[in-house]
C-alpha cells in the first residue's frame, strides 16, 4: 500500500460530520445549509442544450486533449477575459474541473522532496497534492494581519520550493491579488525557478462590474512574459456558470509544462466525454449568464451587509461568494454546534481549513458562510446567523 494515504488529512467536511454527529437540530425549524459552496442558481439552458443535444459523443473515446473547437473557444475566452494575454492552443488544456488540474499538476510537474508552498487556510486539494506527490507543504498564514493574503517575503527559504499554490478571489476570504501582487509572485518564480500555480475559479463571481479580478497571465503578460514561463492559472465552469457536476475547466499556461502535463494526463485517464465539451464550449461563449450570476451574488451580498452589519467589515469582499466571518468569543466548532441544534443551519468551523503554524490556526475563531442558494433561502439563512450571533454573543 502507499504510505503516502496516511498522511492526508480527513476532508472538512468529513471533520463536520464529526461534530455534529450527536447533535439534534431543531425540528421546529427547516433544515438550511451555508457550509458547502456548492452554486445553487440555475445552469445556463444554452448549455444545458448543447450537453443533450450531444449526448451521443458517449459512444466515442474522447481525446487526451479535448476537441480543438474547445481548447479554441477556452484559449480566446482567456485571451479575452485576462488582455493583453494572448492565449494559444499550445498553452491551453481542458480538464475536469479545477480538482483535477490542481491535484494531478503537482504529480506531473513536481519532483519528490521539494517544497510546495500555499496560503493558509486553504482548499485541501493543495496539501493533498504535495503529500500524494512525496512533496512538503508550506503554509503561510493568510489573515488580517497581511490582509488574507501572503507575499513572497514571507517565504524563509525559496531554496528547495518547487511550487507555489495562489487562490484569487481567495478561498475562503474573498480576497482579490492586484496586479503588483501576481507580479511580485511571478518575479520571484522567475528568480528561484519554481512553478506559480494560480487557482482562479472564483474568478467571475465579484463585486465591481467595472473592476473584474486580474489574473495571472495578465499580469505575467502586462510584464511582457507572453509565454508564461513558470506561470499555470486554473479555472473552472462551476461557478461560473452554476456547472459544479460538469467537471469542466482549464490549465493555461507555459506550453513547456502544458506539453509535460498532457503526457502525463495521457496515462492518467480524466479527458473530458464529448457531450461535456460541446456543453462547455456553449458554456464559454456566452456572458449574459455569467452577468446575471453574478447580479445575483451581489444582491445576497447586499442583503448580508444589512442584515449582519455588526459582525462583517463595512464593504463585501470583492470576490468569490463566502462569508468569512469572526466569533464571538472564538470557539468556531462550539458555535457551529449551536447553530445546528438551535437554528437547524448549518456552516464550517474556519479551523477545518487551516493548519498549525507555531500553535495558532489562522482559520479558528471564523466560520465560513457560502451564499450559494436562493435569495429567499440565502434571506433566511443569514437572518437565522444573525441571531445566533446575538444569542453566542450573550451567553
Amino acid at each position: 500500500m502507499n504510505p503516502r494515504i496516511d498522511q492526508l488529512h480527513p476532508y472538512p467536511f468529513e471533520k463536520l460530520r464529526k461534530l455534529v454527529a450527536e447533535i439534534t437540530p431543531n425540528p421546529e425549524l427547516t433544515p438550511l445549509s451555508l457550509g458547502i459552496g456548492e452554486p445553487q442558481h440555475a445552469p445556463p439552458q444554452v448549455v444545458l442544450d448543447a450537453l443533450t443535444q450531444d449526448v451521443l459523443a458517449v459512444a466515442h473515446y474522447p481525446a487526451t486533449l479535448g476537441r480543438e473547437e474547445l481548447r479554441q473557444s477556452i484559449a480566446d475566452w482567456a485571451s479575452r477575459r485576462f488582455t493583453p494575454a494572448q492565449v494559444t492552443l499550445e498553452q491551453t488544456i481542458p480538464v475536469t474541473g479545477t480538482r483535477e488540474a490542481l491535484f494531478a499538476s503537482i504529480q506531473a510537474l513536481i519532483g519528490e522532496g521539494q517544497h510546495i508552498v500555499m496560503p493558509n487556510p486553504f482548499y485541501q486539494i493543495y496539501e493533498g497534492a504535495a503529500l500524494m506527490a512525496g512533496a512538503t507543504p508550506v503554509y503561510l498564514s493568510a489573515d488580517a494581519s497581511n490582509d488574507f493574503a501572503p507575499t513572497p517575503d514571507d517565504v524563509a527559504d525559496f531554496s528547495q520550493v518547487g511550487a507555489v499554490f495562489l487562490c484569487t478571489p481567495g478561498n475562503p476570504s474573498g480576497r482579490v491579488l492586484s496586479i503588483e501582487e501576481l507580479q511580485a509572485w511571478i518575479e520571484a518564480a522567475q528568480t528561484h525557478d519554481f512553478l506559480l500555480i494560480s487557482d482562479e475559479c472564483y474568478s467571475e463571481i465579484y463585486r465591481d462590474e467595472d473592476a473584474p479580478p486580474p489574473g495571472l497571465l495578465q499580469a505575467a503578460a502586462a510584464m511582457g512574459l507572453n509565454q508564461f514561463d513558470r506561470c499555470i492559472a486554473v479555472g473552472s465552469l462551476s461557478k461560473r456558470s452554476n456547472l459544479p457536476g460538469l467537471r469542466s475547466g482549464y490549465m493555461i499556461g507555459d506550453a513547456q509544462q502544458m506539453a509535460r502535463f498532457a503526457k502525463y494526463r495521457t496515462y492518467h485517464g480524466c479527458a473530458m466525454p464529448g457531450h461535456h465539451q460541446s456543453a462547455s464550449i456553449a458554456a464559454w461563449g456566452d456572458e449574459q449568464h455569467v452577468f446575471e450570476n453574478r447580479e445575483l451574488y451581489r444582491e445576497k451580498y447586499a442583503m448580508a451587509q444589512q442584515v449582519l452589519a455588526k459582525y462583517l467589515p463595512p464593504t463585501p469582499p470583492q470576490g468569490g461568494f463566502y462569508l468569512w466571518i469572526e466569533v464571538p468569543g472564538g470557539d468556531d466548532e462550539g458555535f457551529v454546534q449551536y447553530l445546528l441544534e438551535r437554528y437547524n443551519l448549518r456552516a464550517l468551523p474556519g479551523r477545518y481549513l487551516g493548519r498549525d503554524i507555531d500553535g495558532q490556526n489562522p482559520g479558528a475563531g471564523r466560520v465560513r458562510a457560502a451564499l450559494v442558494s436562493s435569495i429567499d433561502t440565502t434571506r433566511e439563512a443569514i437572518t437565522r446567523l444573525r441571531d445566533a450571533l446575538d444569542d453566542w454573543s450573550s451567553r
